[in-house]
């Protein structure tokens, strides 16, 4: 498949994805400006992560250190949201390519990035990961422990928490991960309130469900899959 095929398919899969966007928007009374589109690249290769960059779309999402390494060295004008879960070890290296954190998922991941900003003198925004599937396989912090961190997050001095993200259980009947997403938004205008600050950030909704999470309050979309249908695929 050559570039000009590849580019055909993929601005015909953003096509649709921004009409169910706009779609979703329109049905709630919400701005499209509200909602921003996570480009998720880790199953494509950085030609192409970098053809949708062309297409209008610089926000990308990476859920393993190691490819947003590598991808950000040959685009290097994206804003890199990471997505996935991190290793404190790979905190100092990947730090400073990062625009937007989703996946602070327990206490001890957030004290060292605010050890190793402190280090750099970096600023850092970061989402809270919140387990609002109920499914021990998922990371996060369980939604009822979400409102104790308030002293913590009131400490902290290079960090500053934007919201949360939450990933819905998957399910053949999208309706059925309202309640999730409706769990996180409630969630996060309680910390809010605990803050007595606004935290603007809601990151729900993937390819299977984000038209739900944008009925929901999502500000962020993580959308990998449904773009790259047709593409060839690492």
């Amino acid at each position: 498949m050559n570039g000009e095929e590849q580019a055909s398919i993929l601005q015909k899969n953003l096509d649709k994805v921004e009409e169910r966007i706009t779609s979703s928007c329109e049905k709630v009374a919400r701005k499209r400006t509200e909602v921003t589109l996570v480009g998720v690249t880790k199953t494509v290769d950085s030609p192409l992560a970098k053809l949708l960059m062309e297409k209008g779309i610089d926000q990308l999402g990476e859920s393993r250190p190691q490819e947003l390494w590598n991808k950000a060295s040959h685009l290097p004008n994206a804003k890199w949201h990471f997505i996935g879960h991190m290793q404190r070890n790979k905190i100092d290296k990947t730090l400073p390519l990062i625009h937007l954190f989703h996946s602070v998922d327990s206490l001890r991941l957030l004290q060292a990035l605010e050890a190793e900003c402190e280090k750099q003198n970096h600023k850092l925004d970061f989402l809270l990961e919140v387990n609002i599937s109920g499914e021990e396989n998922k990371q996060g912090f369980d939604p009822s422990s979400v409102l104790g961190l308030a002293s913590e997050l009131m400490g902290l001095k290079h960090l500053q928490c934007q919201g949360l993200m939450g990933m819905a259980a998957y399910a053949a009947e999208k309706e059925s991960c309202r309640p999730a997403f409706q769990l996180l938004r409630n969630t996060r205008d309680k910390l809010s309130d605990l803050l007595g600050k606004k935290l603007p950030e809601l990151s729900m909704g993937m390819s299977n469900d984000f038209e739900i999470g944008i009925e929901e309050g999502a500000t962020l979309i993580r959308l990998g899959s449904i773009l790259w249908e047709g593409l060839e695929q690492k």
